[in-house]
């Protein structure tokens, strides 16, 4: 009986053992402690305060409120928080209070001027003190620059983010965000930008370059979305279908894709003169765009953005260099000038 008796002892704590080490792996992989720092049993986790609970700061709180995340919210429109705080978030009666509870504190308002509204004020400045900033209201490189100075001065880490998402995609895996700014505050604070997004990268110290990136991005995404209307305006001239225009886009894509990805890559190394690897010569571009601007004429399309075009080309074309790479095109738009002959450099 003895025998019996400790064998089921011994199997009572093995089971025990056995799921304490299943709670332990779940406590590691659940997604909504990922990022939290634990003592002992307890799991800290950072507060979060987001200010401006409009479609993508709501998005923003709760999705951190999902993973887990202490996170007040304020709105100038109390209202827009009442969702949120169903949601188990706390609604900051002041932006003084709502910085004060907080570690992290997230903005996501309509520009810079709205965020200089809430912040550079008496009161809430000395609050920012031993906080992280994590700005993602939209702005350019050089308002990142300023306010980064500003908060800096006042005690506090600064992260200049960029959302490469709508507000529906906000903490999936493959949703992409930009930072740039302290790399102290990024490291700290990594886990909770992940939760954000998946495809969170940060792309320098400089607090620019987050919005710099994002304004390279969407430059070219504009180029390709005004190409498309001025395609369409060709095909359905003569006589095409949208559907048909739309079909053939799928297709082509791998040759754009790879002209696209060329280009990119000899700009980087300056491999701007023809050779052998070269895909289409400046020359062979401009005769096959001269098609463009005849459709345009003849069919009396607006041809504002060919002409545009047509002008950088000429420029080009001007200095005799038919053979040269579509690269060549690049310093152009780096100085607004021809390039020097020193920058022929296949180097």
């Amino acid at each position: 009986m003895m025998a019996i008796a400790y064998l089921k002892v011994r199997t009572s704590q093995r089971s025990k053992n056995l799921y304490l080490r299943i709670e332990r792996a779940k406590h590691k992989t659940d997604p909504r402690r990922q990022g939290h720092q634990s003592i002992g049993e307890v799991t800290m986790a950072s507060n979060v305060c987001v200010l401006g609970a409009g479609r993508m700061g709501s998005s923003i709180a709760r999705t951190l409120l999902d993973r887990g995340y202490p996170t007040w919210v304020w709105n100038r429109t109390v209202a827009k928080c009442d969702s949120l705080a169903a949601l188990g978030a706390k609604v900051a009666p002041s932006v003084e209070d709502g910085i004060r509870a907080a570690d992290v504190v997230i903005i996501n308002v309509l520009d810079y001027a709205a965020s200089d509204a809430l912040l550079k004020r008496v009161g809430i400045a000395s609050a920012l003190a031993g906080k992280a900033v994590v700005q993602l209201t939209s702005g350019s490189p050089r308002l990142a620059r300023d306010e980064a100075r500003w908060v800096e001065a006042h005690g506090a880490g600064y992260l200049d983010g960029a959302i490469m998402a709508t507000p529906d995609f906000i903490g999936k895996p493959e949703t992409a965000l930009l930072y740039s700014g302290s790399r102290d505050v990024y490291k700290k604070h990594k886990p909770l930008l992940f939760a954000l997004g998946g495809g969170t990268s940060y792309v320098g110290e400089l607090p620019g370059q987050a919005s710099a990136l994002d304004t390279a991005l969407l430059t070219q995404m504009w180029g390709g979305l005004f190409g498309a209307l001025q395609g369409m305006a060709v095909a359905e001239a003569e006589g095409l279908d949208l559907a048909t225009f739309r079909n053939h886009l799928s297709g082509f894509k791998p040759v754009v894709d790879a002209a696209l990805f060329d280009l990119v890559d000899r700009t980087n190394a300056r491999r701007f003169t023809g050779d052998d690897a070269t895909l289409a010569s400046l020359g062979a571009h401009y005769s096959a765009f001269q098609h463009l601007l005849e459709a345009c004429e003849e069919r009396g399309l607006d041809a504002a953005m060919p002409r545009a075009m047509d002008m950088i080309f000429r420029q080009a074309l001007s200095l005799e260099r038919m053979e040269d790479d579509f690269a060549s095109l690049a310093p152009l738009f780096r100085n607004g000038s021809p390039r020097q002959s020193g920058e022929r450099s296949n180097a």
